[in-house]
């Protein structure tokens, strides 16, 4: 979130808005707070290419945390704000990261992941004050400090965590050259010609910034000299009024925001004016090709989709027209040199799936961990893949059909069930557990956990909320199971690899994509 060229070219513009209280921030107000972090960080001792973790829900604060890092060559960690304390401590460790920004909302859990997070030399409140010297309120502790640019000003940037096959979240590193903020990015130069991106557009962004694809969006949208409103929660008809009244240009959605939409009431639809809408992005899920109908029908063929990984492997995308010209697509490629392969790393004919490999378009590595990048990468460590299956059809459009990995995605938040079966099987009434993905006409994806029970352990409804409860006190709520069916023995090869695909498909029925 760079401000530096805009704060002098328009420094009264809103840089945001966030859309629940109407608060604004200017540019020169984001330029002077981004400033005092980026000066705290370097009187903390931080250098370039050390890290910090930001744990909060979107507020008027979120930007300027981020925006710190990227003036003064910093990796910084956006951690998913429904994560328990457990589960932020292991982030904020496996980041090595020097200082945590929390919120007053979230302090509590930070608290006590602070307990199992030694290397945290400070954890600053962005909306409260002090309470200890380790815990300090964020203007209490930048008071005082330049609003002007650090002296020696390099371009920072995220360093955002996607979860393993293993059930534990992997940092996405990225090199960082050595090079001035006002100079951003290659894979944000490309993105910024993709997404439309133009001076004086109005960014709306309904999603969590923790997430990637609303980072790189307002991100982009402030570098571009625009105003994003900011959405503190996602709600269908609230979402519409902010068009309206805002006159949105530019938005960043994911499937289950349109299928929400498309569920008010008619006359709700139809209350608010749309038509300032230039570009509405779409990806993170498969869109079910029904809601997208009906979401170009009514919105005009504005309606852009991409896919792509947090990992930068590569990039497709299609547009409106492309997409009803060949239904279920993600686009073509546009970024990275796409490969459908089979088992044994042999190119599949066109119209046949195989696993979706890329030569990599971005280079990155997976944070301290090169047994994980080296598992994502083909043999001769040429290519890369996150394990999705899918074809190219004879004009050269991908369609994905499944995943590799059984990552689950879920209302567009990745959920991968390792983490899952590794808890339930330490149930003193489970012996064995699957978790897997099964339809939800709303969210796309839900969680569904298969569990055997312990010989004389009886199933029944109540064993499985005890289950779920059991699950609810170690996982943030995305990852915890919606359901619990029971089986008597489930199928394990004789190697002994669980044999999900069997389970999965049963609910999937005769569908000829295992993605929603």
């Amino acid at each position: 979130m760079y401000t530096g060229k805009h704060a002098h070219l328009r420094p009264l513009q809103p840089a945001f808005i966030m859309a629940g209280t109407g608060e604004a921030v200017t540019y020169a107000e984001l330029e002077a707070r981004s400033n005092r972090l980026a000066h705290l960080f370097r009187k903390l001792g931080l250098k370039r290419l050390d890290h910090y973790a930001i744990f909060m829900e979107n507020n008027s604060r979120y930007l300027e945390a981020c925006g710190a890092g990227e003036r003064s060559g910093l990796y910084y960690t956006c951690v998913n704000s429904y994560l328990t304390p457990g589960e932020l401590a292991y982030i904020v460790n496996n980041s090595e990261s020097r200082v945590l920004i929390t919120s007053a909302a979230k302090l509590d859990v930070a608290r006590e992941a602070l307990k199992e997070c030694p290397r945290i030399e400070l954890c600053v409140v962005a909306d409260g004050g002090s309470e200890s010297q380790r815990i300090v309120g964020l203007r209490e502790v930048t008071a005082g400090l330049p609003k002007t640019p650090i002296s020696d000003e390099s371009v920072g940037t995220a360093m955002l965590y996607s979860s393993g096959t293993t059930g534990r979240p992997k940092g996405i590193l990225r090199p960082l050259a050595e090079q001035p903020p006002t100079q951003q990015l290659p894979l944000f130069d490309f993105l910024h010609k993709i997404w439309r991106y133009r001076e004086g557009m109005i960014y709306l962004s309904p999603a969590p910034l923790y997430h990637s694809a609303p980072q790189a969006a307002v991100n982009l949208t402030i570098r571009t000299g625009g105003t994003a409103i900011i959405m503190e929660h996602f709600d269908p008809e609230r979402y519409l009024e902010l068009v309206e009244k805002w006159g949105v240009t530019h938005s960043q959605l994911v499937p289950t925001m349109f299928s929400r939409m498309l569920k008010l009431p008619e006359e709700t639809r139809n209350r608010y004016d749309l038509s300032s809408l230039e570009i509405a992005i779409h990806a993170a899920a498969p869109c079910p090709a029904m809601v997208k109908d009906d979401i170009i029908k009514w919105w005009g063929p504005i309606i852009h989709e991409y896919y792509g990984a947090t990992e930068g492997l590569g990039f497709t995308a299609c547009n409106s027209e492309e997409w009803l010209a060949h239904r279920g697509t993600v686009g073509k490629v546009l970024l990275g040199d796409l490969h459908i392969l089979d088992e044994n790393m042999k190119a599949c004919p066109v119209g046949t799936p195989g696993t979706v490999w890329f030569k990599t378009a971005t280079p990155f590595e997976y944070f301290n961990d090169p047994n994980k990048t080296k598992e994502a990468r083909s043999p001769d460590g040429s290519m890369s893949t996150v394990g999705d299956v899918g074809y190219v059809d004879s004009d050269g459009y991908l369609y994905l059909t499944d995943r590799a990995t059984f990552m689950i995605i879920s209302g567009g938040v990745n959920i991968y069930p390792q983490e899952c079966e590794n808890l339930l099987i330490t149930h003193p009434k489970i012996a064995d557990a699957a978790v897997f993905g099964v339809p939800n006409p709303d969210l796309g994806e839900e969680v569904k956990a298969v569990v055997q029970p312990m010989p004389g352990i009886k199933p029944c409804p109540e064993l499985a909320e005890e289950l779920i409860s059991f699950c609810s006190q170690s996982l943030s709520r995305q990852k915890v199971p919606r359901s619990i069916d029971f089986e008597a023995e489930l199928p394990r090869l004789p190697t002994g690899k669980l044999y999900k695909r069997l389970l999965r498909d049963r609910y999937w029925g005769n569908k000829s994509s295992r993605i929603v």
